[in-house]
């Protein structure tokens, strides 16, 4: 059995996958972590910290048992995903369009990271992930709710993320969050190609599809020196693909306020949705820290109405 994330893998998506492949693997049920693609550099940085080689990178996973981590869309998964055999899938989003002709295995919870449902998921069956994994999962926790800050944090995040420290032997969080958080704003000799693609998603709504990607950083300023060059390949991705909108979310998870650039065939329409205006290709958001949470509900309900 293959445990697969979704494309442009985040933290959650490696994590989780890794976390889950690991449990399977302690109840008897063969399964390997694979990867869509090359894992971001806060995710790269997890890996380091525990010492864990990086999954396989698949593409192609028609034939497969698999068991899918941190989403439930097909856009998000393989081409080829609909040809595999879906056994289950953990995750932390809406609910999305993925469809099985026999019945799975769904742990679908509204918390702030799929590594928290992983975590659980151990506890219910009895067992205890290894300090190497709990250390990735605990990582994958702090990443998705922006140390606990986030709207999408709950309780049980918290708690997840605190006995999972205990097992990874981890005795200061602020401090191995703030060394993860540096790790993901060191942005400075990245390409706009490579920034507008990470951690990007693409969400269908009334027959329209919004690119949105989102950038957590420490600091907007190396982001902002990069501007005219993002905008200049998120329209050229636009226009490739055919989107509606083509947008990056830049975060500072310092003063939890987000700054948004958009290519698009209607801003003032995305920007009126989530209460802004459209000021030379951007608008603010202030306040703003979760994509799924502060932006695509309220898009949804804009572009479906």
């Amino acid at each position: 059995m293959l445990v697969l994330g979704h494309q442009n893998p985040d933290c959650d998506s490696l994590c989780s996958a890794i976390g889950l492949a690991s449990l399977f693997n302690k109840m008897g049920r063969p399964a390997t972590p694979v990867l869509q693609g090359e894992p971001n550099p806060e995710a790269q940085f997890l890996l380091e910290q525990s010492g864990l080689p990086q999954p396989e990178i698949r593409t192609e996973v028609a034939g497969e048992d698999i068991f899918i981590v941190d989403y439930s869309d097909w856009g998000q998964g393989t081409a080829d995903m609909k040809k595999a055999n879906i056994l289950g899938i953990v995750d932390h989003h809406k609910l999305g369009d993925i469809t099985t002709s026999a019945p799975l295995e769904c742990w679908i919870w509204p918390v702030g990271c799929s590594a928290t449902i992983v975590y659980n998921m151990y506890k219910f069956n009895n067992q205890t992930p290894d300090a190497p994994v709990a250390k990735m999962m605990m990582g994958a926790i702090i990443s998705d709710t922006v140390n606990f800050q986030g709207p999408t944090t709950t309780d049980i995040d918290k708690v997840a993320a605190k006995e999972l420290a205990e097992i990874a032997g981890v005795t200061d969080l602020g401090a191995f969050a703030e060394a993860q958080f540096e790790a993901k704003s060191d942005i400075a000799a990245v390409s706009a190609a490579e920034l507008i693609l990470r951690d990007q998603k693409v969400f269908e709504m009334a027959g329209e599809k919004l690119a949105i990607g989102q950038l957590e950083l420490t600091s907007l300023e190396t982001a902002f020196s990069k501007k005219t060059d993002m905008l200049a390949e998120m329209g050229q991705l636009q226009a490739d693909k055919g989107y509606h909108s083509t947008i990056v979310l830049l975060t500072d998870i310092n003063k939890l306020d987000t700054t948004a650039l958009i290519i698009s065939k209607d801003a003032d329409k995305v920007a009126s949705a989530l209460n802004s205006k459209v000021e030379d290709h951007a608008f603010e958001l202030p306040g703003v820290v979760s994509r799924k949470k502060q932006i695509i509900p309220f898009l949804q309900e804009a572009f479906e109405a």
